[in-house]
């Protein structure tokens, strides 16, 4: 398969929360219910919020069985098929159609979703065939979460809250929040007591507190001190359980499918990449680092500098051209 057929899937990748995922992206470039500040994969370029047919089950499928079983003849550990597109996965009408096609290769099925549509009933019954579930909450109060996720105007924050706790009494399978720790925006005592207050209410759920560790769309967009660090996770394990840190590089171990350029454009869309990670992927594919040269010359990817790393992203205009041809 060349770059443009495998623009579906990618990986399998380390994950700090789900071992070695296999990403599923289900999105084109950058159409997102958010704008997030801190986002990874760069500015959103559009913002629905009317779910839609972006690509056919069939082509995910395909793509996504390829993956696995490349991964599976190399001996390489797969333990989620996991929707973590560069856009938001609700958008899409055929999630439901797409996890139950997905499940029948016998991988756990993960969606990462931003809640923004989580107050819609077919959006939650959708959910619901996925084994594993983040929810991203990073704030509950309205004038910080239009800051920091910069959602559609449509977009109602008490509807989507109101959708969270809807989908939590009933939903069967492990659930997690994401809260993204932002300096001087939502990591205060008061803003920290005000989530921990909404999230406790989520039975058996586990919390992730995560910083920005990659480069963010919004140059304001600092990490909050060590010592804000500490203290929200002591608020937030005081009322709730399981409470994980996510403040740590996932490593480099990323998967080699046979084609190394598809590998890294594919990859960055979702995920940006360390120079190190690169290099060992490198290895692997028996290439040095004229690939990376050569799609940085045909403007595909981006090399970027974020607190002292060198990191590598997709450029997103060049490769929704190159799609088109």
């Amino acid at each position: 398969m060349n770059l443009i057929d495998l623009q579906y899937a990618y990986g399998p990748v380390p994950s700090r929360r789900l071992g070695k995922s296999l990403g599923i992206n289900n999105i084109p470039a950058k159409i997102c219910t958010y704008a997030c500040a801190y986002c990874q994969v760069g500015k959103t370029d559009k913002m629905p919020v009317e779910r839609q047919a972006f690509y056919k089950p069939e082509d995910i499928f395909r793509n996504v069985k390829y993956l696995l079983d490349n991964a599976r003849h190399k001996g390489e550990q797969v333990d989620f098929l996991t929707f973590v597109p560069d856009g938001e996965p609700t958008l899409d009408i055929n999630l439901g159609r797409e996890i139950s096609m997905l499940k029948t290769l016998g991988v756990p099925v993960g969606v990462i979703t931003n809640s923004s549509l989580i107050w819609r009933t077919d959006v939650r019954e959708e959910l619901n065939k996925a084994d594993w579930v983040s929810l991203k909450i990073d704030m509950v109060d309205e004038a910080i979460w239009r800051r920091i996720n910069r959602p559609n105007r449509s977009l109602d924050l008490q509807k989507i809250l109101d959708g969270i706790l809807q989908f939590a009494r009933h939903y069967q399978g492990q659930l997690v929040t994401e809260t993204m720790l932002i300096r001087d925006h939502n990591s205060s005592q008061a803003h920290i007591d005000r989530l921990v207050e909404f999230i406790a209410q989520l039975p058996d759920i586990t919390a992730y507190l995560s910083i920005p560790i990659r480069p963010p769309s919004q140059k304001w967009v600092q990490a909050p001190t060590e010592e804000i660090l500490i203290q929200a996770y002591y608020i937030f394990s005081s009322k709730i359980r399981n409470v994980k840190l996510i403040i740590e590089y996932e490593g480099n171990d990323f998967a080699f499918s046979g084609n190394v350029e598809a590998d890294l454009v594919n990859i960055t869309a979702v995920h940006p990449m360390r120079e190190e990670a690169i290099a060992k992927l490198l290895e692997k594919a028996k290439s040095d680092w004229s690939v990376v040269d050569s799609l940085i010359e045909k403007g595909l990817l981006v090399k970027k500098e974020y607190r002292g790393k060198t990191f590598y992203t997709r450029r997103i205009k060049s490769l929704n051209d190159e799609i088109r041809k």
